[in-house]
């Protein structure tokens, strides 16, 4: 533990886009650009499926909140770096970090269970077709997304509150974004219990991609001991787009969170995040309307739709 022998830090100084004046202001428009399409490709999910009365079914109501999710995703963070771009100024308070840690964390858990439920919805779907109906009704899917909700606050809450504690000298430089393992590097408290409670959020991302693992083993084995159907096949190709995003977003997660500590650098943190934070959720609506043909009609439907046709 270091010595509070220097004064306490009540604010924090984001890094930004990057170290290179050179570099600033072009990341500064690519950072703009992939935002808006983040935005737009995820309200434009949105959109299309609540007008679109077939699909309104449980798959395209996660995924409906799953677009919901990303688009808060995104702007926990990526506005405050683009504005103190604009302002020159990088500074942002211990309660604004407080805040924009106790957000990312609650969308970040949110999208590992709505991508576990989806998993679960396809599981049911493929596995057992007939009782698809009665299992995947309208009050399960809504326990499912508010018991999501509830489990990612409280769980986020227990380690807002024992960051709040906590003391920082001296060092008072970030990433681009405020995070909890950045923040237990530059405190200068005993952060035994946030490290111990932060193995258990780590199990809150690990368990669910075993179960959306097995998950799948269980759909490809009753895909493949079956008669070709073209109605199972397409459930089955319906799959292959989930599976993109959970391999992103793992992916993103590993990169960020797993490095050896012997090659952790800050731009490789930074560049981590980048991708974690803004490319994955730009990237999902993307990958659910190109391998979707009824998601990638449903867009072009709601452009052209006339005025006041409902």
């Amino acid at each position: 533990m270091r010595k509070m022998n220097q004064s306490l830090v009540s604010e924090f100084l984001l890094l930004g886009l990057s170290w290179q004046p050179q570099q600033q202001q072009p990341l500064f428009l690519l950072f703009l650009i992939m935002y808006l399409a983040t935005v737009l490709g995820n309200l434009l999910i949105i959109l299309a499926i609540g007008t679109d009365s077939r699909l309104h079914t449980p798959m395209y109501f996660f995924l409906c909140n799953l677009s919901f999710v990303d688009v808060c995703f995104s702007s926990t963070t990526v506005p405050k770096v683009l504005a103190n771009h604009v302002l020159g100024n990088q500074a942002i308070s211990f309660s604004g970090c407080l805040t924009q840690i106790y957000f990312l964390y609650v969308f970040a858990d949110m999208d590992t269970f709505l991508l576990t439920v989806m998993a679960y919805d396809r599981f049911v779907d493929i596995c057992h077709p007939l009782h698809y109906t009665t299992k995947m009704n309208h009050q399960l899917c809504a326990q499912l997304v508010a018991g999501s909700w509830v489990i990612a606050n409280l769980n986020i809450l227990l380690h807002t509150l024992l960051m709040a504690r906590l003391s920082f000298c001296a060092d008072n430089a970030i990433p681009n974004s405020c995070a909890v393992s950045p923040l237990l590097k530059l405190s200068c408290s005993n952060t035994h219990l946030n490290e111990m409670i932060l193995t258990e959020g780590s199990l809150i991302m690990f368990i669910p991609f075993v179960y959306i693992l097995a998950s799948y083993i269980h759909i490809t084995g009753a895909v493949l001991t079956v008669p070709p159907s073209r109605g199972r096949w397409k459930a089955f190709s319906i799959c292959g787009s989930h599976l993109d995003v959970v391999l992103l977003f793992y992916g993103t997660i590993i990169a960020v969170y797993f490095n050896p500590s012997s090659s952790y650098s800050v731009e490789k943190d930074m560049a981590a995040t980048v991708l974690y934070i803004v490319v994955t959720p730009m990237l999902n609506p993307f990958i659910y309307s190109l391998r979707n043909g009824d998601l990638k009609r449903a867009p072009w439907k709601v452009v052209h739709r006339e005025p006041f046709s409902f």
